[in-house]
């Protein structure tokens, strides 16, 4: 699976052996070392992914997030050597599809990479039905997401949970569980991630994110999709 993939990173190092890992992985990379010229080169040639610094000078990663986000539905992967959580929540609450932080291994790297990859670029031959629960419709192929006639875009991550949770409406899915689908591993110290792309989903499905309808919490177990026409 070939991409194009953009590096967003100021140690110059660094972006180096990230580059080489992905050329010698089959993938086109460029590295620019700021954050306007990671936006300048997204706009003007969209990438399939964005590896992402945190720590970017002029705009920093956090910022390119939040701008891609509003601008274009591309997959990022964002890098940082903070470690704090309250750093990890506000990377996936902009809408980031995977945080890691240095230092970390090359193979890890490629592994979450390839993970995004294989949700972002999944091959679309194969007719795949249309899921709906209450409001909420669900198009694998498509990749769309509609609720009430609305279309909403969702993160690469939010749309792998509503899809699972589409395809069987009314179960109960623990964090770990989700964690499964958005990441393809297990990984307990991230399950706190789930909870913020909940968060985001009920912002988007949600007539009021304050009293959920849709997306219930199962207390002590985890979250369900319901039709949201009644009581649960």
């Amino acid at each position: 699976m070939c991409a194009y993939i953009l590096v967003a990173e100021d140690d110059g190092m660094q972006a180096e052996l990230i580059r080489r890992l992905l050329v010698r992985e089959g993938h086109t990379a460029t590295v620019v070392f700021d954050g306007r010229a990671a936006l300048d080169e997204a706009r003007n040639r969209r990438p399939d992914l964005v590896i992402l610094d945190v720590m970017l000078p002029g705009l920093d990663g956090f910022g390119v997030c939040r701008v891609l986000r509003r601008d274009a539905d591309i997959p990022v992967l964002m890098l940082t050597a903070r470690s704090a959580e309250d750093d990890l929540l506000l990377g996936l609450d902009l809408g980031a599809d995977e945080y890691m932080t240095k230092p970390y291994s090359p193979r890890e790297l490629l592994a979450r990479i390839r993970i995004v990859l294989r949700r972002t670029l999944r091959p679309v031959e194969e007719e795949s039905p249309v899921l709906r629960v209450g409001g909420v419709t669900v198009d694998p192929v498509r990749h769309e997401v509609t609720c009430d006639g609305t279309e909403i875009g969702c993160t690469p991550g939010e749309f792998a949970i509503l899809n699972a949770m589409a395809a069987e409406p009314e179960r109960v899915f623990s964090r770990r569980q989700l964690l499964e689908h958005t990441r393809g591993h297990d990984r307990a110290s991230t399950e706190r991630a789930i909870d913020m792309h909940i968060l985001n989903l009920r912002k988007k499905i949600e007539p009021d994110p304050r009293t959920p309808a849709r997306l219930l919490t199962v207390f002590g177990v985890g979250y369900k999709l319901v039709d949201g026409k009644g009581p649960a």
